[in-house]
């Protein structure tokens, strides 16, 4: 008896009013989601939910409604116009919730999820996932996408054949990241943060130039850890240059630990029966006492605007709608638990060639705080590092101000002393 599917075997496993459930970036199988388009007459009121889509597609931009429609839990290129042209519902979450979130809300779960080729075991991996998606192996009906260029990868993201509904096969080389250029301003900012660096320090570590910048400049670091929900292509360079090892680790000693990566292909042949690295559900991952019980976590994300009280705007861009929340509030949680944790909060002091400020005195209308400011521990700009924990709103005002671009801090602090922070 075989598991493979045809594509009218595949359409006759979906029931009516049924929530699919898709992992984010490569975990997305797009010969799946091709068949759902190319049968969507046959389908009634069914539901995509996603963080982070890969592909542009019909269905997300409204065409398919009463068929087949999308929910994103964080907006991507391929979800955020459609979001703003209102067809797509964007459901508020931390990233550590998502599972906990699905079971509440999706009443007919069915997940769909590339994966690696099948073992001799019989056991095909989530490769580069294993996020909210893993979380539901045992619990919902699977559907595979199996590919031949998705890594096999090691942790709690294996299934085996008596557990998925079926499978097809789709061999297509996974989706890259593109590197984003480093700025004067970036290394500038990473220069800062990596003073606070020490050997045998924890890791998590965003997405963005920034953080790129910060692990180019780790590489005279010993037996740094590495527990991040995200794995990019500056983890590989520590590890070949020796700096990250996780024998200082006090959980999952030597382990590399993730719930999902995303980067070139020189990322997922690291990752390729690679027993040092394991992808965990992001309920575990993602656990601020999970997160804590490293002494020496060290978290580090981006932001768009911080208000003078220290909350973090980093989900709108001016007031509008651009991702969503992530797991920058988990790990700002998760640092503040560590017994030594520190968390980096980083941005360029200025936007739109230095006309506006992201230091302000209130966030911009419409925006909404991603961190609250009694999780932001340090604020990282091109002019310095301002330290906020354990500081009265007063001092997080003037050391904010402190790091904005200097054309700004005049007015900032006058506005400060107006509004009655600053005495």
């Amino acid at each position: 008896m075989t598991k493979r599917l045809d594509p009218t075997e595949f359409i006759g496993l979906i029931e009516k009013d049924a929530d699919i459930i898709i992992p984010l970036s490569n975990g997305e199988p797009h010969r799946l989601l091709d068949l759902l388009e190319a049968y969507y007459e046959k389908l009634h009121n069914v539901k995509v939910h996603q963080m982070l889509a890969l592909r542009e597609r019909d269905y997300i931009n409204g065409k398919m409604k009463g068929h087949l429609s999308h929910i994103s839990y964080f907006l991507s290129g391929a979800t955020r116009k459609a979001y703003w042209e209102g067809h797509v519902e964007l459901i508020p979450n931390v990233f550590q919730e998502m599972y906990r979130l699905l079971q509440k809300t999706a009443k007919k779960p069915m997940v769909m999820a590339a994966a690696s080729p099948m073992d001799e075991h019989g056991y095909f991996s989530l490769g580069t996932n294993a996020d909210y998606a893993a979380e539901f192996i045992g619990e919902a009906p699977f559907v595979l996408e199996v590919n031949k260029h998705m890594p096999r990868t090691f942790g709690a993201n294996q299934i085996h054949i008596s557990q998925i509904a079926g499978f097809i096969e789709n061999d297509v080389p996974l989706t890259e990241g593109i590197s984003p250029i480093i700025t004067e301003k970036d290394q500038k900012i990473a220069e800062y943060i990596t003073k606070d660096i020490q050997d045998g320090d924890t890791l998590q570590i965003g997405i963005g130039a920034i953080p790129n910048a910060v692990m180019k400049m780790l590489k005279d670091r010993k037996h740094l850890g590495i527990h991040t929900e995200m794995l990019t292509d500056g983890i590989v360079d520590l590890v070949e240059t020796g700096a990250v090892d996780g024998m200082k680790k006090l959980s999952h000693k030597g382990k590399i630990i993730a719930t999902f990566a995303f980067g070139s292909q020189r990322l997922y042949d690291f990752l390729n029966n690679n027993p040092s690295v394991e992808f965990l559900p992001v309920s575990v991952v993602n656990d601020a006492y999970e997160i804590a019980k490293e002494d020496h976590m060290v978290s580090i994300n981006a932001t768009t605007e911080v208000d003078l009280y220290g909350q973090c705007a980093s989900e709108t861009v001016a007031g509008r709608y651009y991702s969503s929340s992530g797991g920058q509030a988990d790990f700002a949680r998760g640092v503040r638990l560590s017994k030594y944790g520190k968390g980096y909060v980083c941005m360029h002091s200025t936007a739109k060639n230095d006309m506006i400020s992201r230091i302000k005195l209130n966030l911009s209308p419409g925006s909404v705080v991603t961190t609250s400011k009694n999780y932001v521990d340090n604020v990282v700009t091109e002019y310095g590092i301002a330290r906020l924990h354990g500081k009265s709103l007063s001092e997080r005002a003037e050391a904010l101000i402190s790091i904005a671009h200097p054309k700004f801090r005049e007015e900032l602090m006058q506005e400060a002393k107006e509004f009655g922070l600053i005495k």
